[in-house]
């Protein structure tokens, strides 16, 4: 796969081989279960989960008691979402608030809630894909148990007024949460800044494994009740049961401890590059459009409606570029993305639209080549 460039990195990254190499000892040579501390190799285990929980907590800003290990991001929404509602202390407040470009692990939960009896309000987006605050304001209020917005979007990298949106919710006694799977480790993602008291992390979103992230929990689980998503043990604050994934949650911790001390030049050169891309494919490209490109958002992401030409077209057709066209856990939906159809693209349009998620690992020449097979294979399905 050499000879392949991948910029589809916001539906996952490759694992960074320093995470790796953090986390094979676990396998095969520090094995133990945490949750024996008899033995040597339990200790061992458990000393290595008490690390990593340091390390994810530094990377947002948290304390190492408030962050719960999930098998990913998917997890920590619904038991964000879930466990909230379900252990609902305030019986008058039944109202849910999301926006209509999250993702299907945060829309789903509101939908299963509304079933049971819970007014789940769908906010609005503008054309750029930016929540509207004077919308939010006139929904949010004393029924309003949860308030539920991502901190960034997976398919156009934009980046949601987080802190306005939690100042509204706290001021009417409502809780927060944030879907940051995108967001974290791509820019700076602080919990006591954005003012959130849930947030969720994907690790393989972040040059780590995949099957492992996070919930943050302000205060942690004596702070705001949750009722679990599953029985067992007593495992991770008695909030998520089943033994410790010791090789995965290494991986996450390492992961968030490269993020925090790169993060700002990986940023910088991502966006630079990223810029470039989309400078040379608007001036070849007559009537590409660049969707959300005029407001704050992710440096790697990178949404492009192509005139004339289907997204699958270009993408079945340029075998050497991998790219997508929204979200991974959607893409095989024969529907238009929900995300692009919010923002006020029409079918045709979303249709017509790919994302690039550069990475990492993504390099110039990468994007030197990448973007001149895009705008030659445009032109050649254009003219057939």
């Amino acid at each position: 796969m050499s000879n392949r460039i991948y910029l589809d990195n916001n539906a996952t990254t490759p694992c960074d081989p320093r995470v790796l190499n953090k986390m094979l000892p676990f396998f095969l040579e520090q094995y133990g279960n945490p949750a024996n501390g008899f033995h040597l190799q339990g200790r061992s285990a458990a000393k290595a989960v008490d690390l990593a929980r340091v390390q994810v907590a530094n990377l947002i800003g948290a304390q190492s008691g408030e962050m719960i290990f999930t098998s990913g991001a998917t997890e920590s929404n619904n038991l964000a979402i879930m466990g909230l509602a379900r252990r609902n202390r305030f019986p008058n407040r039944k109202r849910i608030v999301i926006t209509a470009i999250e993702h299907k692990a945060v829309i789903e939960p509101g939908h299963k809630l509304a079933e049971k009896g819970f007014d789940l309000i769908v906010l609005p987006v503008d054309s750029q894909g930016v929540v509207s605050l004077d919308d939010a304001l006139a929904c949010i209020d004393e029924n309003t148990l949860l308030v539920s917005i991502q901190a960034a979007n997976n398919e156009t990298g934009v980046i949601q007024p987080i802190k306005e949106l939690a100042d509204m919710a706290h001021t009417v006694g409502a809780y927060i949460h944030s879907d940051a799977a995108q967001a974290v480790g791509k820019i700076s993602v602080n919990v006591m800044e954005l003012g959130v008291d849930m947030l969720s992390i994907s690790a393989h979103k972040l040059y780590g494994p995949k099957g492992i992230g996070a919930l943050y929990i302000r205060g942690g689980v004596r702070s705001i009740s949750l009722e679990p998503l599953a029985y067992g043990g007593g495992q991770e604050f008695g909030l998520r049961p089943g033994t410790s994934n010791v090789p995965g949650i290494v991986g996450l911790g390492e992961a968030c401890n490269i993020a925090q001390a790169e993060l700002l030049e990986d940023r910088q050169r991502i966006e630079t590059l990223r810029d470039e891309f989309e400078r040379f494919l608007k001036e070849t490209i007559p009537g590409l459009q660049i969707n959300s490109g005029l407001v704050p958002r992710l440096p790697n992401t990178s949404n492009l409606t192509l005139p004339d030409v289907e997204s699958d077209a270009i993408l079945l057709n340029l075998p050497e570029v991998m790219m997508g066209t929204g979200s991974a856990c959607t893409s095989g939906a024969i529907g238009p993305s929900h995300v692009l159809q919010a923002i006020g693209l029409d079918r045709e349009q979303a249709h017509s639209s790919i994302r690039a998620s550069l990475g990492r690992f993504t390099t110039s020449a990468e994007i030197d080549v990448a973007k001149r097979l895009i705008a030659e294979k445009w032109r050649g399905l254009r003219h057939q």
